[in-house]
């Protein structure tokens, strides 16, 4: 499979999807989002929308999805079997008060560079 995936570093769903790409040990390119622009760009001109996580798999474009839908789709296409392995973030979820808590604190550090 050919999987590309538009998350942000630190988000609950996009943290949701990677859990699941970790679960079926699949091959999949993390494309950073907020500091690239032109991943943005793109991620945005696939999906004919803003919003992420946006995976991309054998040219089938799931927008604005949680790790639960990508799972849903590997399963429901036949493209993986079932895993009883669980993971070790929720996969359907944001982030919660104490992760934005602490992207705060680390962005005052590092801060990435915003383009939208």
């Amino acid at each position: 499979m050919n999987i590309k995936a538009y998350l942000k570093p630190h988000c609950g769903w996009s943290m949701g999807v990677r859990a699941i790409m970790e679960k079926y040990s699949l091959e999949y390119q993390d494309l950073d989002i907020i500091n690239n622009q032109n991943l943005y760009a793109e991620m945005v001109e696939k999906s004919s929308q803003p919003l992420s996580p946006c995976v991309e798999i054998d040219g089938v474009m799931l927008a604005d999805v949680s790790g639960e839908e990508v799972e849903n789709y590997l399963l429901s296409n036949k493209l993986v079997d079932e895993s009883s392995k669980s993971t070790s973030v929720p996969i359907n979820s944001p982030c919660s008060d104490e992760e934005h808590e602490k992207q705060a604190m680390n962005d005052t550090e590092s801060s990435p560079v915003r383009f939208f």
